[in-house]
């Protein structure tokens, strides 16, 4: 080590060891991502551990099973349940019922129930766009979009607790350890853009849902395929800052002795794993130090764009960000971005358990401008053809009241909304039906499995022919029964 640039055994103030850890092996998120240097740009074409093979990147471009519709998904995550009879769902009946006990079953984090007090929607309905769709007045900016959008209205799914409900819409399963949807579409496409991230997730300034980055995970897949945290501003990454006096030029002088120690320190098959791996995060980390501040530098936006995504309010700037953010992103060539809207617990979320006015007007003020700004931006740039935006959360609530006073909804996984636009959706159209009070899917119903499998079958990926070999099975996205996409909106 007593060849390295600076003092004996240190790098500007700091061990050599302490330089690597916190600017390339502690970028653990994107980890094995790093190994993107197979083309030589840091030195001598990258090769196997058998020291002779070519390195095949993880993360290189692939061909789809057939024809994509779509590159790229931007899914908007509403943390806590969004409640469907107060946005989308209209059920005029509810307004006559409120504050009546009537028979109706329910299931929520309260357990099994048969009978409850009507909340009726605290908010009017209108109809909007040429398809005439019913939007609540908690939406006036999105409901301007509606033929844009595609409405899934009888969504089911079969756990109606945060933890395992997260899990099922990210992953597929109730439990965790398996990998989520844009680790799927990272593994079965790659990405476009060896300086960023593949799969990108933006969190709440308020902090991450529950379950935190088993949300994001790659589970049994290779590091490589799990998603990374960015923040929308001006520094987008944690740890990936140089540190105090070091440059570039001598991350390059590092780097180079590190490949030469791997390379002399090698085993009979050429595989120093430890050591490779953290040069791998350290090549990555290199590139992004340069790339993904660019990313988030929106001084290059015009003054209408930020006013079109609400930057220039205080109460939209912080979700608009992270919309503009996942634009950008996507004409970079990122294949997955997930923007989460709430965050921590109670109502710094769509948790809606005491008082659903407070509630949603807090968290649909927040986003309403945002995401009707993505949706326009998207489309006059003419990317909305190629990208998949997908709207909801984990489950929805109940047109019930879940304590004896108030306004609150408890959780409800029967029977939800959520929607979906661009990236070869039809756009103006509602597929699916609850009961009259809501509280069931009845027509059509459709599980999460489902809309995975449509968004799978938009990048041109086969949902029931892409798998992973894994303990013994071949693992799929949509699981071993399989499922069809929602043809209804394709």
């Amino acid at each position: 080590m007593s060849n390295l640039p600076g003092r004996q055994g240190q790098f500007c103030g700091r061990t050599r060891r302490e330089f690597l850890w916190e600017t390339g092996a502690g970028f653990g998120s994107v980890a094995l991502s790093g190994l993107l240097s197979g083309d030589g740009f840091f030195g001598s074409p990258a090769v196997a551990a058998d020291a002779q093979s070519h390195f095949i990147n993880p993360m290189a471009p692939r061909q789809p099973h057939y024809p994509a519709k779509a590159k790229s998904v931007i899914f908007l995550f509403m943390y806590g349940g969004p409640s469907h009879v107060d946005t989308f769902d209209y059920k005029p009946k509810l307004y006559d019922l409120n504050d009546k006990t009537i028979e109706v079953k329910t299931f929520g984090r309260g357990g099994h129930r048969n009978q409850g007090r009507i909340v009726g929607p605290k908010w009017k309905f209108s109809q909007y766009g040429q398809c005439g769709k019913w939007v609540s007045d908690l939406f006036p900016n999105l409901a301007k979009r509606v033929d844009d959008i595609a409405f899934i209205h009888s969504m089911y799914a079969e756990s109606p607790i945060h933890g395992s409900a997260m899990l099922m819409m990210n992953s597929g399963r109730i439990l965790s350890g398996h990998p989520a949807l844009g680790s799927w579409i990272t593994y079965g496409l790659g990405s476009e853009n060896e300086n960023l991230p593949g799969f990108v997730v933006m969190l709440d300034n308020t902090g991450g849902p529950i379950s935190g980055p088993k949300n994001w995970s790659s589970g049994y897949m290779p590091a490589a395929y799990q998603g990374t945290v960015i923040r929308a501003d001006g520094t987008p990454i944690h740890n990936l800052d140089l540190p105090e006096g070091a440059s570039r030029t001598e991350q390059r002088k590092l780097l180079d002795h590190l490949r030469e120690k791997n390379r002399v320190h090698a085993g009979p098959r050429g595989d120093n794993s430890e050591l490779t791996a953290r040069i791998a995060s350290y090549e990555l980390a290199f590139k992004m130090q340069q790339y993904a501040p660019e990313a988030v530098d929106f001084s290059q936006e015009s003054e209408a764009t930020h006013k079109l995504y609400g930057i220039d309010q205080p109460q939209t700037a912080d979700f608009g960000r992270k919309c503009l953010l996942a634009r950008r992103l996507v004409e970079r060539g990122v294949r997955f971005i997930q923007v989460y809207s709430g965050g921590s617990h109670n109502d710094n979320n769509w948790d809606a358990h005491n008082d659903i006015v407070l509630n949603h007007t807090r968290h649909a003020g927040n986003t309403d401008l945002p995401i009707a700004g993505l949706l326009a931006d998207l489309k006059e740039r003419g990317l909305l053809n190629e990208t998949i935006v997908v709207w909801g959360g984990e489950f929805g609530r109940q047109p019930t009241a879940e304590y004896a006073q108030g306004t609150g909804r408890d959780h409800n996984a029967y029977g939800f909304t959520m929607w979906a636009a661009g990236g070869g959706i039809k756009g103006g159209v509602s597929v699916g039906e609850t009961d009259e009070l809501g509280s069931n899917a009845v027509v059509d119903r459709f599980h999460v499995k489902h809309l995975h499998a449509t968004i799978l079958h938009q990048m041109g990926l086969d949902p029931n022919n892409l798998s992973y070999f894994y303990n013994g099975l071949d693992q799929k996205l949509v699981g071993v029964e399989g499922a069809d996409p929602i043809r209804q909106i394709i």
